[in-house]
């Protein structure tokens, strides 16, 4: 399988209509377009009864203690976890694109509604759901795709893989609420085939100078 998308190319910058949030002088960052980027594939493998999609930060700071503090920086090399920012399954056989802005346009408080999407899909919780956790405003359940929101200050630029799967099950065996390790446990043996392309993100204004 090829994985491509017209929001942005592999190893290149997300754009900023794409992520969660920007660059703010003032404020550090400001909210930003929130819409999911456009994917489309080929190359499907016979026997494809469903697609997944997953959109994966491999480079969340692992310890928060850093995170966001004036006149501190997330150090480049502390060890990362993922952060899941799209967790989306039953996506049907004859479907090969997702267009910009279909699942996701704009910043939702509280997350979006789930787990039932268009045309018969499910989408899991993203992380966002445990990021906001304790805030007062935002907390909730965050549903379906909410982009690129590193921290300001990381040393490091994130890394975003977005993953198509092909699979021999017409609907993955998930019920009620679902998050993105359950999804791919729930692939597991199921994987016909899988294609990626990563795109970066930073609100790091020393990074952006770069």
């Amino acid at each position: 399988m090829k994985l491509h998308s017209e929001s942005f190319p592999d190893q290149g910058v997300i754009p900023e209509r794409n992520a969660f949030a920007r660059v703010d002088p003032q404020s550090h960052v400001a909210l930003a377009g929130n819409n999911n980027p456009h994917l489309a594939w080929s190359g499907v493998p016979e026997g494809v009864r469903s697609f997944a999609v997953l959109c994966v930060d491999a480079d969340a700071p692992s310890q928060p203690d850093d995170v966001n503090q004036v006149g501190r920086e997330v150090p480049s090399d502390l060890p990362r976890a993922d952060f899941y920012h799209w967790v989306l399954v039953d996506v049907a056989a004859d479907v090969c694109s997702l267009a910009e802005g279909s699942y996701a346009s704009g910043i939702t408080p509280r997350g979006k509604a789930g787990p039932l999407a268009l045309d018969g899909t499910r989408q899991g919780l993203n992380d966002y759901t445990g990021w906001f956790a304790a805030d007062r405003d935002m907390n909730g359940d965050y549903f379906g795709y909410d982009g690129p929101c590193p921290p300001w200050n990381d040393a490091r630029i994130h890394r975003y893989a977005f993953t198509v799967y092909a699979l021999d099950v017409a609907e993955l065996d998930l019920s009620g609420r679902f998050t993105g390790p359950q999804a791919l446990a729930a692939m597991q043996d199921h994987v016909l085939d899988k294609a990626s392309i990563t795109g970066t993100y930073t609100l790091n204004p020393r990074l952006h100078a770069l």
